[in-house]
């Protein structure tokens, strides 16, 4: 197959007769015989008790789970066949050039873009990035019939981008390609890639093989609309009205059913909406009269009403909130009209009611979860198994769908038969929202939780199908082509059935903390497939499964060291991260380089700006994206040899700054790497030394002395002599330096915004003192209040008037004042205007400092080491210090006995403590 064919024929024409197909170097007769034989094979494998003893095996029997899958592209478990496709695939690549290096600099995509594109749209999911937001991406860190990797691969969006590579209309790659130029990026190489997808819940593979696998578009078409009409013919007439003349006869769209309270006068029964409801303006009046005695009530003073009902399936009883329909809108031709309930609507209401509830409606029990009965108590909406999500017509009405789409005997069409249906499984259950100011009460069910709401929009099968169909088959039949060139399977990320070095590229959505609770929302979906998710594999902070943050990293870190395994050498990882909570922030970072992985670059998305901006502190309220990457085989090589030398210190940073991007421009400015300089140099270079377990040679203000001889400084960043030529030559270009924005928030973040303002301008004491009170608003609660005296003696030189004037006054008061230009530096002049300066000391004199700000903070560590209570306020970098020395000296006993000491949120919420503990407890148990 041509990489870059647009798209696959099969998606728009249906053959007629079936036609010979080629998998994994077998030849088949036909696509269903392919079928076939993958699934006896896999049948075979799910007897196997040590198969099913994979990490996040689904829960479902043999028969449901082969009902799902279509081996072997994909499978509803894990999948046998990745290694052979993955086999395939790379001796299908061309034979690269003996001198052939891959080389990246970091790439931040905009996760926002595409969200109208109309694949995105063809099916929802709890988060979703667009797969125009993803396709930068991967054709930014890789080349045509690469192989990349999304282990939690949700609805199926990078398997879409990395068909879109080789499939994108020449529209779409003209302006890409122009807005790259723009940026000085160089042209795209087009062309389709390789993707496995991966995730934990059956519900997100099933969306993501549909999204991505080949299917004839005619023959869906087909099959779809025989089933609308098939279920028009059976159950047509429960959604049939009279009009007002008592005759004709009207098409309901919706019918809202309201809550039922009782007045606290006089306890007569009110339907909300009928009294609450203003008819001209639709909005929910705050007071209105009782119907019965006229007080004036609100929905706050009413009470609800409840009614004990016998449910035949549970076989008990249970309450349920009273609910009356209270108003039909319907069709007759183009139409539309409102009504209330009359007496044959609800007598037609009972008559249903009355009926059997569909074999095919699942009868599950809802387990106890953290959404249906911490966040939500689904009991006190009357939901306390998976039938009760649905009023009696709705119920009817999926039932007989269901049916008609697993009755398909050609499995590919079967499934976007289910695809299809399946959109209907939230909108038509007692979740719909009736909001009377939106043009469609269609999906208007609350996002991210399980809700009853007071008033329902019970909406019809046509008023929910007809136009999702008509999007299915535009967006399938015109927009978008799938190829056999993405697999999919179902089971955790942190045992992933692949070889070491099998992928080129790792573009990943992972769950964050306790954002999105992903088992407890797809329960209800997977209930009707008959496969769960097993949530004892899933990454979450949840207090009904006693997840908490640890356990959370814990999983995390298994799989990012999966994600590590797995990633070919200096290839990268693209990480989305959608929380803002400090503490998971940190643990991601933290699992993240504790498995090996190097962050070269962290972006936040301006949403009021769609741009990108660095991330230079702790906290973070946006969306980000990480870049980083797997070192090299010869540096991991390298190292082993130097580990612990400076040697091994500078060749680590010279590879890091060559993986790190030369020049970013932005609206006509440059803008500073945040890594470049000099403090995340250390940084990084100290993480890389203590994740692999080997002492650190440098302090901080070794470091920087080194750095500065070793490497050429380009507007406070760092460049390798290669690197600094491309700089320059590009800073020509522009007109200024766009500065990083420092958030002042403890002593650490105080000291850097103190360099930055001092470096470029020594200032006294009293220029500083108000510009650092308007800084430190956000200090931690938790860090001991430092005095701007304090920071300024403990890190800062301040020139008293005696000797020459130091150099970095005398560049700043050169060149701003002109009369004191090419005067020595004992011109009394020139003494007279730097007296009473702080600057930045040079790297040498730095040094001493450093060593008496170190034996002060480790003076403080030794009274937090005897104090016998918890530390409610302390000096957060004597704890660091503290730390690593005890670090350097294996006393991994005192970080623990400290750690106990301090509160649990600023352990977390600080990536460096956070760093130093988990090494701490790591080889503690390993000893």
């Amino acid at each position: 197959m041509k990489q870059d064919e647009l798209f696959n024929s099969e998606h728009r024409t249906q053959n007629t007769e079936p036609q010979p197909v080629t998998c994994l170097g077998i030849e088949f007769p036909s696509d269903e015989a392919r079928r076939q034989h993958f699934t006896e094979l896999l049948r075979d494998r799910l007897r196997n008790p040590d198969f099913r003893k994979i990490e996040g095996f689904p829960i479902g029997s043999d028969e449901d789970i082969l009902n799902l899958s279509d081996p072997p592209y994909y499978t509803a478990c894990p999948n046998p066949w990745i290694a052979d496709f993955i086999e395939e695939w790379e001796s299908q690549k061309p034979e690269k050039p003996a001198d052939y290096h891959y080389h990246r600099e970091p790439f931040a995509a905009d996760v926002s873009e595409g969200k109208t594109h109309a694949i995105y749209k063809a099916h929802s999911y709890h988060t979703k990035v667009p797969h125009l937001a993803i396709v930068p991406s991967i054709l930014h860190y890789t080349k045509p019939g690469d192989i990349v990797l999304d282990g939690f691969n949700g609805s199926g969006m990078t398997g879409v981008a990395a068909q879109w590579c080789g499939a994108a209309p020449r529209e779409y790659r003209a302006e890409l390609e122009q807005k790259w130029k723009a940026e000085g990026h160089t042209a795209p190489e087009w062309g389709l890639r390789h993707c496995v997808l991966n995730d934990l819940s059956p519900a997100a593979t099933f969306i993501a093989a549909n999204y991505n696998l080949p299917f004839d578009v005619n023959a869906f078409s087909k099959a779809a609309k025989k089933l609308l009409k098939d279920v028009e013919k059976e159950i047509g007439w429960m959604y049939e009205t009279l009009h007002s003349d008592g005759k004709t006869k009207g098409r309901i769209e919706y019918t809202v059913w309201s809550e039922v309270f009782t007045c606290p006068d006089c306890a007569g029964e009110v339907v909300f909406l009928n009294e609450a409801l203003d008819e001209e303006s639709k909005r929910v009046k705050d007071s209105f009269p009782c119907p019965h005695c006229q007080a004036e009530v609100s929905k706050r003073s009413l009470q609800k009403a409840f009614s004990t009902e016998f449910d035949p399936i549970a076989n008990e009883t249970h309450q349920v909130p009273k609910r009356r329909p209270s108003l039909i809108c319907y069709k007759i031709g183009k139409t539309r009209y409102e009504k209330k309930p009359d007496l044959a609507d609800l007598e037609m209401l009972q008559k249903i009611s009355q009926m059997d509830i569909p074999s095919e409606i699942p009868r599950t029990a809802l387990p106890y979860m953290h959404m249906t009965h911490e966040r939500a108590r689904m009991d006190r909406s009357g939901v306390t198994h998976i039938h009760h999500f649905y009023l009696p017509r709705a119920a009817q009405a999926l039932g007989v769908m269901w049916r008609i789409a697993k009755a398909c005997p050609n499995t590919r069409i079967r499934n976007m038969l289910m695809f299809f249906v399946e959109q209907g499984f939230t909108t038509l259950s007692v979740q719909n929202r009736f909001r009377p100011h939106q043009t469609s009460q269609s999906n208007q069910v609350m996002t991210g939780v399980y809700y009853v709401p007071s008033q329902i929009a019970e909406i019809s099968v046509s008023y929910r199908f007809d136009s999702k169909l008509r999007a299915l088959l535009k967006t399938f039949g015109s927009n978008f082509s799938a190829s056999d060139s993405v697999v999919v399977s179902t089971n955790s990320t942190a045992s992933l059935q692949v070889s070491d070095n099998s992928f080129d590229y790792v573009f990943t959505d992972p769950p964050f903390g306790e954002n999105i609770y992903y088992a407890d929302l797809n329960f209800l979906v997977e209930s009707w497939y008959g496969v769960l998710s097993n949530a004892n594999a899933e990454a979450i902070v949840d207090k009904a499964k006693k997840k908490g943050l640890p356990e959370y990293q814990e999983l995390m870190r298994r799989c990012f060291a999966e994600y590590y395994r797995v990633l070919k050498p200096g290839r990268w990882i693209t990480i989305v991260f959608h929380n803002s909570r400090n503490a998971v922030w940190n643990a991601i970072q933290e699992a993240l380089q504790n498995v090996g992985f190097v962050v070269a670059d962290v972006r936040t998305l301006d949403k009021q700006q769609g741009s990108y901006r660095q991330v230079t502190s702790m906290a973070t309220k946006q969306d980000l994206v990480i870049s980083a990457y797997k070192a090299n085989g010869g540096l991991e090589d390298r190292f082993k040899l130097t580990a612990g030398s400076e040697d091994g210190v500078w060749d680590f940073v010279r590879t890091h700054l060559s993986n790190l991007p030369v020049f970013v421009k932005k609206d006509g400015r440059s803008e500073v790497i945040a890594e470049r300089k000099e403090y995340l140099l250390y940084d990084r270079m100290v993480a890389f030394h203590v994740q692999r377990g080997v002492t650190v040679p440098f302090s901080s203000a070794e470091f920087y002395a080194e750095l500065s001889q070793r490497f050429s400084e380009r507007d406070g960043m760092f460049f390798l002599p290669n690197q600094t030529a491309e700089y320059d030559k590009k800073r020509m270009t522009v007109q200024d330096v766009e500065q990083l924005t420092l958030f002042v928030t403890d002593e650490a973040s105080a000291r850097q915004w103190l360099r930055e303002l001092l470096k470029p301008k020594p200032q006294t004491f009293q220029e500083i003192h108000p510009l650092f009170m308007k800084e430190i608003s956000g200090w931690s609660k938790n860090e001991v209040g430092l005095e701007l005296s304090t920071l300024l003696n403990q890190n800062f030189l301040c020139y008293d008037g005696k000797g020459p004037v130091p150099e970095q006054i005398h560049a700043y008061l050169s060149t701003n004042w002109k009369e004191l230009r090419n005067l020595p530096k004992d011109d009394p002049a020139l003494v007279t205007k730097a007296r009473d300066r702080w600057y930045v000391p040079d790297p040498n004199k730095a040094g001493d400092l450093e060593k008496l700000r170190e034996k002060a903070l480790l003076k403080e560590f030794e009274e937090y080491k005897e104090v016998k209570k918890k530390l409610k306020v302390f000096r957060l970098e004597a704890v660091r210090a503290g730390f690593k020395k005890a670090w350097q000296e294996r006393d991994y006993a005192v970080i623990v006995a400290v750690a106990d000491k301090i509160p649990n949120n600023v352990l977390e919420e600080d990536p460096k403590l956070l760093m130093w503990y988990d090494q701490a407890v790591t080889r503690m148990g390993g000893e």
